[in-house]
């Protein structure tokens, strides 16, 4: 009996294990996967020849365009050259619109000589003379970094080049003390340094250059020094205009002059305690008439006035001046 039974249950698994064998041979993947899968297959690539090293590179390129650091370019033309032109090689563009809305005014002080050809001197000025005493604060004219604080005997004396983001250099000379190094980020509006009379100077001013890749740009075309502002948020470069100033008015400035001794009766005693004991002045080489009325306590109009003179004369050295 118990034979019987061993028999039939082997019977089953036998035929359960048979039909399961059937069923599977059976089983078909669905036609319409099967040609999907078939067309993959066939349609599969060297992925070296989907994704190349320069699509990767456009890509990263692409996805941090908006994070890479602008100092990266333009400190780096000329940054170790310690000239004060580092550009003279370089393709200067034709124009090109400068940012100039975050600004400071280097120093306070009014033009004492403007931005132009010297015929004594047969050169360029290639910035402009601003008023300061010695020991005077000269400030950062934008933000940016110090290329090169130097000394040079026969021009700048003790001098400061800044390199801004928008682009321009500006210069400034005849310091008597540095307020930063070489290599230092600078805020606009941060003291770097103390006014003073050093190089070829004939008396306490500021030298203020703003240069374009090389090219001197008057600084009367940014700045308005009468109004201590700038003319307009952009200044736009080209080599046929960078020369000239924007709404220079002598007399405007005269005014400014005028105001700035009476708000500042310390610097204007200072600039003419030599010479209330004198009446005369005798010019000197590089003197201009603006120059010598500051020093000595009084207007152009004055000078004019007592020696016979225009606005336009021109100052030969030995002469005398009536002060008085």
């Amino acid at each position: 009996m118990i034979h019987q039974h061993i028999s039939k249950l082997v019977l089953i698994l036998i035929t359960s294990a048979a039909a399961l064998t059937a069923g599977a041979q059976t089983l078909r993947v669905p036609s319409a996967h099967q040609a999907e899968h078939d067309n993959l297959i066939a349609r599969q690539e060297n992925i070296g020849n989907q994704i190349s090293s320069q699509d990767t590179q456009n890509f990263l390129d692409n996805l941090f365009k908006d994070e890479e650091e602008p100092e990266m370019d333009i400190y780096m033309e000329g940054w170790d050259s310690r000239r004060v032109n580092p550009f003279s090689a370089k393709d200067v563009p034709d124009s090109k619109t400068i940012d100039v809305s975050d600004f400071a005014m280097p120093c306070p002080g009014y033009v004492t000589s403007p931005y132009g050809y010297r015929p004594r001197f047969r050169r360029e000025h290639k910035g402009v003379d601003l008023k300061l005493q010695t020991g005077d604060t000269v400030y950062a004219a934008f933000s940016g970094r110090v290329r090169l604080t130097n000394f040079e005997r026969r021009g700048y004396g003790y001098y400061v080049i800044l390199r801004h983001p928008n682009d321009l250099e500006t210069v400034y000379g005849h310091l008597s003390k540095f307020l930063v190094k070489d290599g230092q980020d600078v805020k606009v509006g941060q003291p770097i340094a103390l006014g003073g009379n050093t190089g070829r100077s004939f008396g306490s001013h500021l030298h203020f250059e703003t240069r374009y890749m090389g090219y001197p740009i008057n600084p009367s075309a940014i700045f308005d020094f009468a109004n201590q502002t700038v003319h307009t948020d952009t200044y736009t470069f080209t080599k046929r205009t960078y020369k000239r100033a924007r709404n220079f008015d002598p007399a405007a400035n005269e005014e400014y002059a005028r105001q700035y001794r009476e708000s500042h009766p310390a610097r204007a005693t200072a600039s003419s305690t030599a010479s209330r004991s004198s009446k005369t002045y005798v010019v000197r080489r590089g003197d201009t008439l603006s120059r010598i009325a500051s020093r000595n306590g009084v207007t152009v109009r004055r000078l004019c006035k007592l020696n016979g003179l225009s606005t336009k004369s021109k100052l030969k050295p030995g002469k005398k001046l009536r002060l008085r």
